[in-house]
């Protein structure tokens, strides 16, 4: 198993669970307050835009997980159900996700109070299971916050998924290997 990425400012990563309209889509950025990942926090909460109004990840109200966490999403609310599966569903998952982070020792101890996460979520405006979005939000976090402080994918796993690219919105009908 690869080790922690040490040394860096910058962590990046995604995570990708589920199937259908209750899948879920995180990319994350991870890293000290006064780095990159800081600089993009700020940036995100201060600068909101139609439909995408960043805010502070929350375990309880009352209680921001830690690190802080901003949760940016990819999709304008289209509805009260969908507001419910982002604002509701999703970041609790993700709240879940970074605090278990921290405590089983993915995120450094710095991490709790110098460190931030900037995740940027798809929630489908089509979602129809609360539970689901929960359940895929909260593995596809997990799954961002190990592959950006490991550094993940290998180069190797990269190389292989690119001689069959696929992804859930299309895969090549023509034989990859004759382009």
């Amino acid at each position: 198993m690869p080790t922690p990425q040490t040394g860096r400012t910058l962590h990046i990563g995604e995570g990708f669970e589920g199937p259908g309209v209750n899948l879920a889509h995180i990319n994350v950025l991870v890293g000290p307050r006064n780095g990159p990942a800081g600089q993009a926090f700020a940036t995100a909460l201060a600068t909101p835009s139609a439909g995408h109004a960043p805010f502070v990840v929350i375990a309880q109200p009352g209680v921001p997980t830690k690190p802080l966490t901003l949760y940016v999403n990819k999709a304008p609310i289209a509805g009260e159900f969908h507001g419910n599966a982002t604002w509701g569903a999703s970041q609790a998952g993700i709240a879940k996700a970074v605090a278990e982070s921290l405590e089983d020792g993915t995120l450094p101890p710095e991490a709790e109070n110098d460190w931030v996460v900037v995740t940027a979520n798809w929630v489908n405006p089509s979602t129809d299971d609360l539970d689901a979005v929960f359940r895929n939000n909260y593995r596809a976090a997990k799954n961002a916050i190990k592959a950006a402080m490991l550094g993940l994918p290998s180069k190797e796993d990269v190389f292989a998924a690119a001689r069959e690219v696929s992804n859930p919105f299309y895969t090549p009908s023509l034989p990859q290997a004759s382009l």
